[in-house]
């Protein structure tokens, strides 16, 4: 057993522990990395300043009359009905307290909407729960999932440091290039917002709202949807990674290489274990979150694919609801977010894992036939 010295060197150690990470915490707004950040936290901070000079003068005022002109004291209530020098006054001075706030709060605002003459556009899509970038200049296009491990979630295993804050694909922008965002969404009202950059818009369906930011600091800069959007509505981070000019360049270059392999791997032809690999990994980023892991679902919210009827029916009806979706409902449809090769992985996947051993295979030409039919089917009706 440890002594009673031990005891207290350990118990002082974790004090003095906890006192450090207590004096590292700040009750502040993140540092800013762009001119619109620190605009938004020296804004912050005027204003705060100015609150807490009112809270000062007002119960200051209110404790000192309580005190000085209490009953116990000797005074009398005082009776009055009109004053008009006193109304001049509290009229006057809280108008020109609210003037002095709106008018740097009017700039900044004037400031972050001002979106002209961008260095770079980037079209922001948010989904049910994911987000679709678009760079309009340098034709490149992906999709940000969650990448904190399922083990984490489920509390299994050890929380990372940048539990629910980490994704498989980030947004990537050069240093000090204003970056105009152009803000939409897919399904439901999204919100896009990195704190440390001073970018927050609302994500609309049917709209297309803006906003930019020019980051003057190289770094990796974390946000998160701040709209209530869904059950999965805390697990659809943003990361915006500010990169050097030379290092966006190879980083367009190597998003367009790797464009180029998905464009030919819808030309292979694959095997069951190449597929059911793929297939896992597209599952688990973006059919895992819904209808589980385990393949299980959510009794009464969201259908088990295990030993479901779509797949273990006919696979043509198992693409199209891949593909297309169900309007209406959470699901979405996954045709303009993931490759033919992709489509192909996960549907085999899903017909294979778990208790489904059907045995099937879908190929990438599968899905593009698929795709060249919708199409088809779509034109009939102008063509006629």
């Amino acid at each position: 057993m440890k002594s009673m010295w031990q005891r207290a060197g350990m118990m002082g150690a974790a004090l003095a522990t906890s006192q450090t990470a207590l004096a590292e915490y700040a009750y502040n707004l993140p540092e800013p990395a762009s001119q619109v950040a620190r605009d938004v936290f020296q804004l912050h901070n005027l204003i705060l300043l100015v609150c807490l000079g009112i809270f000062v003068v007002v119960f200051g005022a209110m404790f000192y009359s309580l005190v000085k002109h209490r009953k116990s004291a000797g005074h009398q209530a005082a009776h009055f009905h009109e004053n008009t020098t006193v109304e001049i006054i509290w009229t006057v001075i809280p108008f020109i307290i609210l003037v002095g706030m709106a008018y740097p709060a009017a700039k900044v605002v004037i400031d972050m909407k001002d979106t002209s003459s961008p260095d770079l556009t980037v079209k922001i899509t948010g989904y049910q729960w994911k987000w679709g970038y678009d760079y309009l200049n340098d034709g490149v296009s992906f999709y940000s999932n969650l990448s904190t491990p399922r083990e984490q979630i489920n509390g299994t295993a050890a929380k990372g440091e940048h539990y629910l804050l980490e994704v498989d694909e980030p947004m990537v922008v050069p240093v000090g290039k204003r970056v105009r965002l152009l803000i939409t969404a897919n399904d439901v009202i999204h919100a896009w917002w990195v704190p440390a950059l001073g970018a927050k818009q609302d994500a609309i369906p049917g709209f297309i709202r803006d906003s930019w930011f020019k980051a003057d600091k190289i770094g990796t800069y974390r946000g998160q949807c701040v709209e209530l959007c869904g059950k999965d509505h805390g697990f659809m981070p943003i990361v915006v990674e500010v990169v050097s000019e030379e290092d966006y360049a190879a980083w367009v270059a190597k998003k367009k290489g790797a464009a180029a392999v998905a464009a030919a791997d819808g030309t292979k032809v694959f095997e069951l274990t190449d597929l059911m690999t793929r297939g896992e990994s597209v599952y688990q980023g973006n059919c895992a979150a819904c209808h589980q892991a385990d393949g299980m679902g959510m009794a009464g919210v969201f259908p088990a694919i295990d030993g479901s009827k779509v797949a273990t029916g006919p696979i043509a009806d198992h693409i199209a609801l891949v593909m297309n979706g169900v309007p209406g409902t959470a699901m979405a449809a996954f045709a303009g977010m993931l490759s033919d090769a992709d489509i192909a992985a996960v549907v085999t996947y899903q017909r294979n894992a778990w208790n489904n051993k059907t045995g099937d295979l879908v190929q990438p030409a599968q899905i593009a036939a698929a795709r060249g039919g919708a199409a088809a089917e779509a034109a009939a009706p102008a063509a006629q």
